[in-house]
C-alpha cells in the first residue's frame, strides 16, 4: 500500500477533528489519520482522508512532511514512541502542558523538529487562537508549514519563550469553558430573578455573541467598550460594584482559577 499523503494525524478527536475540517474548509486534502475509534460520519466522508486504526499498518516508505500530534498528554508517553522512526518529519503538538524537552525525551533524541502549540476550541469553527513554539531544530520550511496548519484554525502567535505556554494555556487554552461557564451563571441569575428558563438562556447566549462581535469588530480595549456601557448611578454600574469588587469578584475569582490551571499544565509536563 503506499500512501502520498504528505500529513500524518494522529488522533481525530475535538481538537483532531476540528483542525480535520478546517483543512477541508480550505481545499482538498491528503492526509493520512491514525485512530483506533471509528471517526465520526462527517468526517468519515471528507475525501482524500486515509483512515488506519494503528500505526504499525503505516507502510515503511511513507515519509510525511508533518505530524499532527491531537493526543490526550496522557497519551504521549505510549504513543510517541512509536513514531521516533520519521526522523525528517517535523512534529506538531497540541497537547496540554508537554514540553519540548519532554517530547523531545519521549521520541528518544534530540534532532527532532519539534513544535509545541495551545489552540483553543473556536478553532472548530476557524476562530480559535493559538500559541506556538519550536525547537531549534525546526527549519524555515518546517516553521512556515504549521504555521499554514495551525492558521486554518485561526490567529497563530509565536513565541520564544516555551515557560508562557502554561500561562497561555489557562487563559486562553481554557478561556472558552470561562466564557460558557459565564453563559451558565447568566441564565440562573435570571431564572432567580423569574425569567422563564429557556427565555434566560437565549438572552444570556445572545448576549455573549453580540458581546464577542462587537470586541471582534471594535478597535477600542474591552475596558473601554466596558466603559462605555457603564452610565453613573445606572444599572450596570450597580451590577458591576459586586463583579468587580476587591474581594471574591471577578478579578480575583479569574486570577484564582487561572492559577490552578496553570498549575494542572505543569503536573501534566511532569
Amino acid at each position: 500500500m503506499i500512501i502520498p499523503n504528505p500529513y500524518l494525524l494522529i488522533g481525530s478527536g475535538k481538537m483532531g477533528g476540528a483542525m480535520l475540517r478546517a483543512w477541508q474548509r480550505q481545499g482538498p486534502i491528503s492526509i493520512t489519520v491514525i485512530d483506533p475509534a471509528s471517526p465520526s460520519p462527517d468526517l468519515a466522508n471528507i475525501p482524500g482522508v486515509t483512515w488506519l486504526a494503528t500505526p504499525d499498518r503505516i507502510p515503511t516508505s511513507f515519509q510525511p512532511e508533518a505530524i499532527i500530534l491531537a493526543i490526550k498528554p496522557q497519551q504521549m508517553a505510549s504513543t510517541l514512541p512509536l513514531y521516533a522512526r520519521f526522523k525528517s518529519s517535523v512534529f506538531l503538538s497540541i497537547a496540554a502542558g508537554q514540553t519540548l524537552a519532554h517530547i523531545t525525551k519521549l521520541l528518544g533524541g534530540d534532532k527532532y523538529a519539534i513544535v509545541r502549540s495551545m489552540p483553543n476550541l473556536p478553532a472548530s469553527i476557524g476562530a480559535g487562537v493559538t500559541v506556538a513554539v519550536a525547537n531549534q531544530n525546526v527549519t524555515p520550511a518546517q516553521h512556515a508549514l504549521c504555521k499554514k496548519l495551525l492558521r486554518a484554525v485561526g490567529d497563530v502567535i509565536w513565541t520564544e519563550d516555551e515557560s508562557l505556554l502554561n500561562a497561555v494555556t489557562a487563559l486562553s487554552g481554557s478561556g472558552p469553558a470561562y466564557v460558557f461557564a459565564l453563559v451558565e451563571a447568566m441564565t440562573a441569575a435570571g431564572e432567580k430573578l423569574g425569567l422563564p428558563a429557556a427565555f434566560a438562556a437565549q438572552l444570556a447566549r445572545q448576549t455573549i455573541i453580540g458581546s464577542g462581535a462587537l470586541l471582534a469588530q471594535s478597535s477600542e480595549s474591552a475596558d473601554y467598550l466596558r466603559q462605555s456601557v457603564t452610565s453613573p448611578g445606572g444599572t450596570t454600574e450597580a451590577a458591576l460594584k459586586h463583579l468587580l469588587a476587591a474581594n471574591g469578584g471577578l478579578p480575583n475569582l479569574m486570577e484564582r482559577a487561572m492559577h490552578a490551571a496553570t498549575a494542572r499544565a505543569k503536573e501534566l509536563a511532569e
